[in-house]
């Protein structure tokens, strides 16, 4: 599978969105990434539906949106609405997270699961043959520019182990402090997807800065 960059539009200027969001239709993105806070799951509060149909409206890459909030099942069937091809819920917040993924693929949506660092890679044992995406994050969510968690290489290995072992077949993404510094090492780890915020949107050449961040 190649290499797949999901910018996550939180870190763009929101105050030229229409310019950010041409600049990785111009880029080799393949994804563009939409980070949904509550203020409740995750200390910070983000963006929701306007927003996500400007971005659907203008964008010419996959919409991948990562729901940090309670209770997602209430909105499932509006993201499948506003157009999200990749919908990922978090683990901790799904008290049956079988039911959560049946109904976004029953939306039309790709369904991922998503993993907190405290959180084992084991505990997605029993559903990761039902997922087509999940989620390693390698800071804890809530805000952009921390620093990377160097246990995340290991957390990496072992998902791409586990699904072997399951015989599945999932993208493995990671989110959080993605940088020229360790792209490669999660690639060769196992992963298949970055998620990339500042380092894209605060370089003075984001379309080069995604061609070096897909290591190809």
């Amino acid at each position: 599978m190649k290499h797949i960059i999901s910018p996550s539009i939180l870190a763009a200027d929101f105050a030229n969105l229409g310019a950010e969001i041409e600049k990785i239709n111009n880029s080799q993105a393949e994804w563009i990434h939409l980070d949904i806070m509550d203020g409740v799951f995750v200390p910070n509060i983000s963006f929701g539906f306007p927003v996500i149909k400007y971005v659907k409206k203008y964008a010419r890459k996959i919409l991948d949106a990562h729901l940090m909030i309670v209770n997602p099942d209430n909105y499932i069937e509006q993201f499948g609405a506003a157009g999200i091809e990749y919908l990922t819920v978090h683990y901790e917040t799904c008290v049956h997270l079988h039911r959560t993924l049946q109904k976004i693929r029953s939306c039309g949506m790709k369904a991922g699961v998503a993993i907190n660092p405290h959180t084992p890679v084991n505990l997605l044992s029993e559903i990761i043959s039902e997922v087509d995406l999940i989620l390693i994050m390698s800071v804890n969510p809530g805000f952009s520019g921390q620093k990377f968690i160097p246990n995340t290489y290991g957390k990496v290995a072992q998902t791409k182990e586990l699904l072997q072992q399951k015989n599945a077949n999932a993208i493995i993404q990671v989110d959080g402090g993605i940088d020229l510094s360790n792209a490669a090492g999660l690639y060769e780890a196992g992963a298949n997807a970055l998620v990339a915020g500042n380092t894209i949107f605060m370089s003075n050449d984001p379309i080069n800065t995604i061609y070096q961040l897909k290591c190809e």
